[in-house]
């Protein structure tokens, strides 16, 4: 009886495929097909305006460090010019930010909320100081809150307050550019949420306000932490609503932006090196908020 041989089973490969492989393992290599040359060379007419676009926006950055007294950058910082704006400007965008959180937070639940046909144009009226040119709106606030005011003659005649040219005004100028920008952000968040967590938390006997404090707010502390950085540097930065609404008095109301200004005439190098802070914590918070908040 002739015997039959079968054929030996194919050799099991690491991957456990049990496909036969001869010869030392392939590695992968991209090649570049014509499609993909053919999109890469489609994009070169693009890179010339784009990096256009990314010098004249860098290059002016650039310059501020090529132009800095590095050597004695310590004692420029150290001038009372500096110190006075860096300080002034640390309180009063501490106080902004208590009155944007208390004041911001409520409003932005209440426009992500409400379905009111006026919401929109609410909406609206409360973005507008992100359109309106800075100096524009510290006119409107003298035109409100001055002594000839239409609430400010009020407040003079009656309490004998002046809030023009103070560091109260400081502060109210920073709160109207920057209060938008909190309740955009924090808008954003809140809209995203199911509106069933408020029907659930209606069911357990939530009311309206412990809804808010304790479901909705833990929920959008992202959205918070985003917002309070774009507001809180908006504030930092804000100009020309001070300088209208404010003036522009050393130790009183001049901040590091018209630290800046006033410095430019007198001590350039102390307006560099006071130019370098803030963009230094500009780049800080715009880093934070895509790295971490925003991701």
């Amino acid at each position: 009886m002739s015997s039959v041989r079968w054929p030996a089973p194919p050799e099991a490969t690491p991957d456990g495929s049990g496909s036969p492989r001869s010869g030392p393992p392939r590695t992968r290599t991209r090649t570049r097909t014509p499609r993909t040359r053919g999109a890469t060379r489609a994009r070169l007419p693009l890179l010339v305006p784009a990096w256009l676009g990314v010098a004249f926006i860098v290059l002016p950055l650039v310059a501020l460090f090529i132009r800095a007294d590095w050597a004695n950058i310590t004692t420029h910082l150290a001038a009372p010019v500096v110190g006075q704006a860096l300080r002034l400007s640390a309180i009063t965008t501490s106080i902004t930010m208590v009155v944007v959180w208390a004041v911001g937070t409520p409003l932005a639940w209440l426009l992500a909320r409400s379905d009111h046909p006026l919401t929109a144009w609410g909406r609206a009226l409360i973005t507008v100081p992100l359109v309106l040119p800075p100096v524009v709106g510290g006119v409107a606030l003298l035109m409100t809150w001055g002594r000839r005011g239409v609430l400010g003659g009020w407040l003079d005649e009656t309490f004998g307050i002046t809030l023009p040219f103070t560091t109260a005004a400081v502060v109210m100028a920073e709160i109207f550019v920057a209060l938008p920008f909190y309740v955009i952000a924090v808008e954003g968040s809140m809209r995203s949420l199911d509106r069933r967590y408020d029907e659930i938390a209606a069911t357990l006997g939530a009311g309206p306000v412990r809804t808010f404090s304790t479901v909705a707010l833990p929920m959008v502390l992202p959205g918070i932490a985003a917002g309070s950085a774009l507001a809180w540097a908006r504030a930092l930065g804000e100009f020309g609503a001070t300088i209208t609404f404010a003036g522009n008095f050393p130790g009183r109301t001049q901040t590091a932006p018209l630290g800046v200004y006033s410095a430019l005439e007198s001590d350039p190098q102390a307006a560099i090196a006071l130019s370098l802070v803030m963009l230094v914590v500009s780049v800080l918070v715009l880093g934070l908020l895509r790295s971490r908040w925003l991701r």
